[in-house]
């Protein structure tokens, strides 16, 4: 500004002293004086309108532009047009940014940009709880210095990383298993794929189980069904037929005992299955409770005192054989693991919300708490040896979580060694009926 100013003095000065020199040379001093006018008013107003393009030059982007007639006007006009356009390409590629970004957020997986040093430029919010980050504060620091597993740091420098997955757990988020995947990005930059595979590791481990559990839950019982069965047949005509018969009333124990197991699987299978919701029937509790305390009765064949106690609502929506297989399965479980002699209560009764609780009740031998939480999965058994020689399958108890969770209520679970356990079946209040 101030070199502009100083051209604009020198030449309205340069103008008078030409202006002056010919007045004494001439002595034509009115036609000098007009010219003077006429020279100094033309450079001032050039002078001016570069000043104020100047001006305008250094304000903030969308200040108007300034107005002038002439080849002035139209450089400003053609001025306008460019910084209309080039605003309009600005704000484009601003919201393709935007959209670009809230895609990245909507990705069920983390996505991080590195820069030609590895340091961060961008992360979402997946990546973030990924790898244990924190955009505001991690932006810009290197992603070698935040991560330091040894593997990782393999995997970045290896020139055959592209396409190949790396199997990661980071000390900054443990527990949690990931599967990172690197690919070059624009400008030598790192596109970062980051997959939490926790849940699908841990459902690869239940299934080696599972497979496991029911191959050695079968070849028990077949083991001893076979066996009995080869030893009768080899000496059924030296064997007296009262041997013959224990024979094979073993081997028919058993055979209802692999016949149950396949029962409880096919149940199990069904129920964790895209299959459709439950019925919505009306049942009376109260028959419901009858058909279950005289089953418990026969199955306690006198060694136990069965109650009955209900309070609760009169009725209940679902479906009758699921809720009946439910709770007969945790009566069941009451009469087995109580002791001859003890009680087993029976319960129904309402809730403050409005539900309704189903609630089995024993003297029994008791829980420890480190295995309340795990008592719901397939085949786990506190006792492996008493649970087999009381007939149980070790899949009661996960059959009874299916059920309740397809009627939208909760098992609960409350126990003490020695004391007895409470298992209990809470509904909400739209599945029962007053």
């Amino acid at each position: 500004m101030n070199a502009v100013l100083a051209e604009l003095l020198t030449a309205i000065a340069l103008t008078a002293l030409a202006t002056l020199a010919g007045w004494f040379a001439t002595g034509e001093v009115g036609a000098k004086l007009m010219a003077l006018g006429t020279v100094s008013f033309f450079f001032l107003r050039q002078l001016w309108l570069v000043l104020r393009l100047i001006h305008w030059a250094r304000c903030p982007l969308g200040t108007p532009t300034p107005s002038a007639s002439g080849a002035w006007g139209e450089v400003f006009d053609a001025l306008h047009k460019r910084g209309r356009l080039s605003s309009a390409a600005r704000e484009q590629a601003t919201q393709e940014l935007d959209r670009f970004r809230r895609a990245a957020e909507a990705l069920p997986d983390g996505v991080m940009i590195l820069d030609g040093h590895r340091a961060i430029e961008w992360m979402n919010l997946h990546a973030e709880a990924c790898l244990g980050l924190k955009s505001s504060v991690d932006t810009g620091s290197r992603i070698t210095h935040l991560l330091r597993e040894p593997e990782f740091l393999e995997y970045l420098d290896s020139p055959d990383h592209r396409g190949q997955p790396l199997e990661l757990q980071t000390q900054r988020n443990p527990g949690r298993s990931l599967q990172v995947q690197a690919a070059p990005f624009a400008a030598g930059r790192t596109l970062l794929l980051v997959r939490d595979v926790t849940q699908l590791q841990k459902l690869a481990t239940m299934r080696r189980d599972f497979v496991a559990n029911v191959s050695h839950e079968l070849k028990t019982p077949l083991t001893v069904t076979l066996g009995f069965l080869e030893t009768a047949l080899d000496s059924l005509a030296d064997t007296p037929p009262v041997e013959i018969a224990n024979y094979l009333k073993t081997a028919v124990e058993q055979a209802r005992r692999m016949q149950q197991l396949i029962d409880d699987l096919l149940t199990l299978s069904s129920l964790e299955t895209d299959s459709p919701p439950p019925l919505e029937d009306p049942i009376d509790v109260a028959v419901l409770l009858a058909e279950i305390h005289q089953e418990v009765a026969a199955l306690s064949n006198g060694r136990h005192r069965i109650l009955l106690e209900n309070t609760g609502p009169r009725g209940l929506l679902g479906s009758a054989r699921e809720l009946r297989s439910a709770f007969a399965n945790l009566a069941g479980n009451a009469v087995r693991y109580t002791p001859d002699g003890g009680e087993i209560s029976l319960g129904w009764s309402a809730e403050r919300a409005g539900g309704g609780r189903f609630f089995v009740r024993d003297s029994g031998i008791g829980i420890a708490k480190q295995h309340l939480p795990r008592l719901t999965e397939r085949f786990y058994r506190v006792d492996r040896g008493r649970s087999r020689d009381l007939g149980g399958t070790g899949l009661g108890l996960a059959i009874v979580k299916h059920v309740l969770e397809r009627h939208q209520a909760a098992l609960q679970i409350e126990s003490e060694p020695g004391r007895g356990s409470r298992f209990s079946a809470v509904f909400p209040a739209h599945r029962v009926q007053s």
